[in-house]
């Protein structure tokens, strides 16, 4: 059977081992951390969110980043400091607002193929990962914004997704803890929440008993042609010494190669002769640690979603809170900083006043991001070169589908039935 590595060991990575793993296909993901779930599908927004499938690329998108650009606290924020890659992306962001409509409906489209497909496999093999099946509501708090609403509501339903708009009176009805007057909004009782980290983990382990074989602690150096397949160099992280060259040198022959490595796909592919314009766009969440019966009681149920402030939560069980939002395009800067998450927490206070926020745990992760906003899933240029990286935000969301249709590029160019390369 051919033998596929597969770069990453995010949620598209461990979907894409999966979904191979059920085709026969020898299976080895090899990733630069410890454990599976690290980087961006450590700790975000926790939704599985249909609702949320519409693409940025909008005028009104550009404009209010101009707006905010002098705000440090602004739901998206963008350091001028030039940058070739920062400023070629956003030409082709914008080159890219044509397709909006079109890209939003296949979003949507996917979106909900993704959701049959990951129900389907935490039911298979039995992972638990906070699931939440209560729907998500936004929330607007003003006619202007509810009326830009609708017009985004018919391209979800254009694509599949039945999503209503709601009543101040219904808002309270559905989600009581919620603080503050609003206009309306609309509910998607079809979506879900649930923890991303605890769901990949999971899937990992469940493609490890499928006899998927895990390379952590893995620093790709080169992927390069090797008689008809390929030859992975890579070098346990941390250990770059002569020594460890000598002694733990150790290339992985295998007949293909899926790139799901997140902001890192955009580097490989270039060695591969492929181009991936893909941007790191940083988004913080916090954990609210909910450690009393009161908090417990007085954080809401329902996952929310603030349009006005791009702010999305998730309850993860009795006793987490997560709230997430803003986007920051400032490179590959992993800093967590204090004024992009003291907004998550005053926006927690504001609107769930009885929630404490004593106990609070910070995160931000770097969100791999096309211009267009769809993901690059099928083929390189080269044989045996296959892609399924650049989801943005809805990583979690799309990863289930997505990895479907990389295994069926796959199955079309190396079938099952072909022999695996001598080692």
């Amino acid at each position: 059977m051919p033998h596929i590595a597969v770069i990453g060991a995010g949620i598209t990575g461990v979907t894409t081992a999966y979904a191979l793993s059920e085709r026969g296909y020898d299976v080895t993901v090899l990733d630069r951390h410890r454990y599976a779930g690290m980087e961006t599908s450590f700790a975000n927004g926790g939704q599985l969110s249909v609702s949320n499938a519409e693409v940025w690329n909008k005028t009104a998108t550009i404009l209010q980043g101009l707006k905010w650009m002098m705000r440090r606290d602004a739901p998206l924020l963008v350091n001028p400091k030039p940058s070739w890659h920062k400023y070629s992306w956003m030409a082709e962001f914008i080159g890219q607002i044509r397709h909006y409509e079109a890209n939003t409906v296949e979003t949507v489209r996917l979106a909900l193929a993704a959701r049959r497909q990951m129900f389907a496999m935490a039911e298979r093999e039995n992972i638990a990962f906070d699931l939440e099946k209560r729907g998500i509501l936004h929330f607007y708090r003003d006619k202007a914004g509810f009326d830009k609403a609708l017009a985004v509501n018919a391209l979800l339903r254009k694509g599949g997704l039945e999503r209503d708009p709601v009543t101040p009176e219904e808002i309270r009805a559905i989600e009581p803890t919620l603080q503050g007057a609003y206009h309306g909004g609309f509910f998607t009782p079809s979506d879900s929440t649930g923890d991303i980290h605890k769901f990949t983990r999971g899937l990992a382990e469940a493609c490890a008993r499928r006899g998927v074989a895990f390379r952590y602690d893995a620093a790709i150096e080169t992927i390069a042609p090797a008689g008809e397949g390929w030859r992975i160099h890579w070098l346990p992280v941390g250990r770059d010494d002569g020594d460890a060259r000598a002694a733990r040198w150790e290339p992985l022959e295998v007949d293909g190669v899926v790139i799901c490595a997140g902001c890192a796909s955009r580097d490989l592919a270039a060695g591969l002769g492929d181009r991936l314009n893909i941007y790191p766009v940083k988004g913080y969440s916090i954990t609210v640690q909910l450690h009393s019966p009161e908090s417990q009681d007085a954080a809401p149920q329902v996952s929310i979603l603030d349009d006005a402030t791009k702010i999305v939560t998730s309850r993860l069980g009795r006793d987490r809170f997560r709230v997430a939002g803003t986007a920051e395009f400032n490179g590959f800067n992993r800093d967590i900083r204090h004024d992009r998450i003291e907004p998550l927490v005053r926006w927690t206070r504001e609107q769930f006043p009885r929630v404490a926020t004593d106990r609070v745990v910070a995160w931000s992760g770097l969100r791999p991001m096309m211009p267009g906003m769809l993901p690059r899933v099928g083929p390189g240029r080269q044989r045996g070169i296959f892609y399924n990286t650049g989801h943005g935000h809805l990583g979690w969301t799309l990863s289930a589908a997505t990895a479907q249709i990389a295994a069926d590029a796959i199955e079309r160019g190396l079938p099952v039935e072909r022999r695996r390369l001598a080692a």
